[in-house]
């Protein structure tokens, strides 16, 4: 008989409930209120004490969002993408927040850029599917596009010729 095949003489251990208490950004439904405004104010402290961290601000954002506390939730996430532009969580979760609001513009142009920031195969996969998500939201038709240069001429050519118009008709 293979030792590979031979039983182990380790026992398994049954699971037992983790110590370390559920952070709200895991799973928002198994914190009570209480625990997360503690979390919150833990957030806080540490965001003073460590303001240049893209992380904590992050953090923090992620936890007023659980909170329903959008503006907060935007201040805080814009703050961590104003720390470092080059994030990724702070623009993932910062496009995140956009789209469920559905700002899906905004959204749009934070995930393009968290897609650009991705690190490994696993947050390129996160941005893409957010970024499809939203884009399946947000048609080509109803996109915000910048005005082209021969828009703007055409446009102007209209107006001139109404004006003219206009002045001959006096």
């Amino acid at each position: 008989m293979s030792t590979a095949l031979a039983p182990s003489a380790l026992t398994v251990q049954p699971w037992s409930a983790s110590p370390v208490p559920a952070f709200p950004w895991r799973d928002p439904h198994t914190v009570s209120r209480t625990d997360l405004a503690v979390y919150i104010g833990e957030l806080e402290r540490a965001c003073v004490e460590n303001p240049a961290s893209p992380a904590l601000w992050t953090c923090l954002g992620m936890a007023y969002a659980v909170n329903y506390d959008v503006m907060k939730s935007i201040d805080a996430l814009e703050r961590a993408t104003e720390i470092d532009p080059t994030h990724f969580w702070a623009r993932l979760k910062y496009g995140e927040l956009h789209y469920r609001l559905r700002a899906l513009d905004c959204a749009e142009d934070e995930t393009s850029k968290a897609v650009e920031l991705a690190e490994n195969a696993i947050q390129l996969s996160m941005a893409r599917k957010q970024l499809r998500e939203i884009r399946a939201l947000n048609p080509p038709v109803r996109r915000r596009t910048a005005p082209s240069v021969t828009g703007q001429a055409v446009f102007l050519s209209g107006l001139m010729v109404f004006a003219y118009l206009a002045v001959a008709w006096g």
